[in-house]
């Protein structure tokens, strides 16, 4: 994390709520961040101390995004009711910006009505250069893309709806 920015920090601490951790530490050349959701975890110096103070003030500055991708979530949940009993939710395994394609002007990774198995890469979620690759998880067809190509999900959140063999 050699030169982060608040930014990098910041969305540090978001993957670090939404994941659901306990304790994590880095600590790179001149910067050391401990965040904790135990209270009995060690004190950190003061010196230390100093860093981890700005990191909890920054996730609230970047409150006002994060409604709008969980307002959308209730949404896609609702879909498969209503569509089939075997359609099977595909979701966010963490935070991150949802890519349907390996690079930008290539074909995606998996289309509408597109036959997939358990193994079938169906897209990327990419958090601070860190790109995670998303599996169907069940054999089935592609029957809808719950997320727009670029946008931030957040951990838990229908990419695709899978009618499952």
């Amino acid at each position: 994390m050699s030169g982060s920015k608040p930014s990098d920090i910041a969305l540090l601490a978001e993957l670090f709520a939404a994941g659901g951790w306990k304790d994590l530490r880095v600590e790179t050349p001149g910067l050391s961040v401990h965040l904790s959701t135990d209270s009995s975890s060690p004190a950190l110096g003061a010196a230390k101390a100093a860093h981890v103070v700005p990191v909890a003030a920054a996730p609230v500055a970047a409150a006002p995004a994060g409604p709008s991708v969980i307002a959308a979530a209730p949404a896609a949940s609702a879909a498969p009711e209503a569509a089939g009993t075997n359609w099977v939710e595909v979701r966010a395994p963490n935070l991150g910006t949802f890519y349907r394609s390996p690079k930008p002007g290539a074909a995606p990774f998996v289309e509408i009505g597109q036959a997939v198995t358990a193994e079938t890469e169906l897209c990327l979620l990419e958090v601070m250069k860190l790109f995670t690759s998303v599996k169907a998880g069940v054999s089935g067809t592609i029957r809808k893309v719950c997320v727009e190509d670029g946008v931030l999900v957040d951990g838990g959140q229908v990419l695709f709806l899978v009618e499952a063999d």
